[in-house]
């Protein structure tokens, strides 16, 4: 008799497929890793027995023990296959951009979820990182992956991913592109690539709002570059222990919207119904392969997981439309605001040390009723409203003559160049009324509630 002893030991052993429709024109072999075919249906499963494994052989990790892991869905999918087949308890923390379908089918699996706010920073106490952090305290006998800085992350790619890959194109192989989030998958598997072979080159893909690539190319850690983005399982607001940029070669950053039209592309075309990174996956090395890419070089892209995680997203043409991912009418986004504004004036800006008298005289002069405040060297530190600022003063005169910096409220939010008026009016509140976004060339725009009122009433 053939059989398995429990479904985690399917794990691995992914198959190669070629594509040949959504890489018309492109020179050379284009394959992908199918990785929904693992028993959890993506990539994560590999990392997720990995981590426990090696626990278990430290002796963190004790028989009838909890794991509190921070995932985007799929890690957390992995471990609770590989806990129930082991007898573990599980609890995962969830941003609530994730799909609802992830959400369900941690809980159809007997793990609690803990749904935290996307839009705070990782070290704010509720983030899904420190929720995760704060459990692994409190409860006895509980066990915290942390699959961003756990190198047991990246030593499952090297262990199984590489050399499947490795071994299934003959040594072949000339490129590799995967996603990038917490950076094992790219990493470990193009560690053991170049390793059989230096010439490999490594393709990561991250999403616009995410800080790798500019760190990558300039080794800063710019803020700036952080803004809320929907593609869900790539890109980063934090530099996980799992990176390690010397084995990636080149970033292509890809929209929200092209990840999400390649990711159906990819369904109707190719049969591959998979998940809104694969689609970023393959929209940002097809990208890559148009200028790169020579006849006889094989390019393996890494597709991470299932479509059925993004039911209610992705493959919802009603959620597509409302997000301007679908064409049923034009959508207008920050990059068509800014572009249609008759002339190019700068931003305007008050500095936090001008007198909220002089403030006032500025704004009024200038005929805005809302302005991003800034420090001496430039930093966006707050904002000023004309209905704030009226308030405080009736309450008390004398603060015409305090610094703007004692009244300010928070700076605006930048967000993406592509993000839709949808998305933008979502963003926008009572308390704070604009938005903020750079454009190609490093220059700050400002986007008000105006604005998107006028880019409604033209569609």
């Amino acid at each position: 008799m053939r059989y398995y002893n429990t479904l985690i030991e399917t794990i691995g052993d992914t198959p190669l497929v070629k594509l040949n429709s959504v890489n018309k024109g492109i020179k050379g072999t284009i394959l992908v890793k199918v990785e929904y075919f693992n028993p959890g249906n993506s990539v994560k499963d590999r990392i997720a027995l990995k981590m426990i494994e090696d626990a278990e052989k430290e002796g963190i990790l004790k028989p009838g023990g909890t794991i509190i892991e921070g995932t985007s869905g799929n890690t957390g999918m992995g471990l609770a296959l590989v806990a129930q087949a082991k007898g573990y308890k599980c609890i995962f923390t969830l941003a609530d951009k994730q799909s609802p379908e992830k959400m369900d089918i941690l809980r159809a699996v007997g793990a609690e979820v803990i749904v935290c706010p996307t839009n705070v920073s990782p070290d704010d106490p509720r983030s899904y990182y420190s929720v995760a952090k704060k459990l692994n305290q409190d409860i006895p006998n509980s066990f915290y992956p942390n699959q961003y800085d756990n190198v047991s992350n990246t030593k499952a790619h090297y262990e199984s991913t590489g050399p499947e890959i490795w071994r299934d194109t003959e040594g072949k192989v000339t490129h590799y592109a995967a996603g990038m989030g917490t950076g094992g998958t790219i990493c470990g598997t193009s560690k053991y690539l170049k390793e059989q072979n230096a010439g490999v080159v490594s393709v990561a893909i991250d999403s616009y709002g995410s800080v790798f690539k500019k760190y990558k190319e300039t080794g800063i850690f710019d803020e700036k570059e952080i803004y809320p983005y929907l593609t869900e399982g790539i890109g980063e607001d934090i530099l996980p222990k799992n990176v390690d940029f010397d084995m990636i070669d080149h970033i292509v950053k890809v929209t929200d919207k092209d990840g999400a039209v390649m990711a159906r592309k990819l369904a109707r075309e190719e049969g591959l119904f998979v998940g809104w990174s694969c689609g970023s996956a393959v929209h940002g090395a097809l990208e890559y392969a148009k200028e790169n890419l020579k006849e006889d070089d094989v390019m393996v892209i890494l597709l991470p997981d299932h479509g059925t995680r993004y039911l209610g997203k992705v493959y919802n043409d009603n959620w597509m439309k409302d997000h301007g991912f679908l064409e049923s009418r034009k959508f207008a986004t920050a990059k068509d605001i800014i572009s249609n504004r008759n002339g190019s004036a700068d931003l305007k800006t008050i500095n936090k040390e001008m007198t909220v008298g002089d403030a006032i005289l500025t704004m009024n002069e200038n005929g805005i009723d809302q302005v991003p405040v800034v420090d001496a060297s430039g930093e966006f530190v707050g904002s000023l409203n004309d209905t704030k600022v009226l308030k405080s003063l009736l309450d008390n005169p004398d603060i015409k003559n305090s610094a703007v910096g004692e009244i300010m409220d928070p700076p605006f939010q930048f967000v993406g160049m592509d993000n839709t008026i949808d998305v933008l009016s979502s963003l926008i509140s009572k308390n704070a009324n604009a938005l903020l976004v750079r454009d190609d060339q490093n220059k700050v725009h400002i986007v008000t509630q105006s604005d998107l009122l006028m880019a409604i009433s033209s569609n």
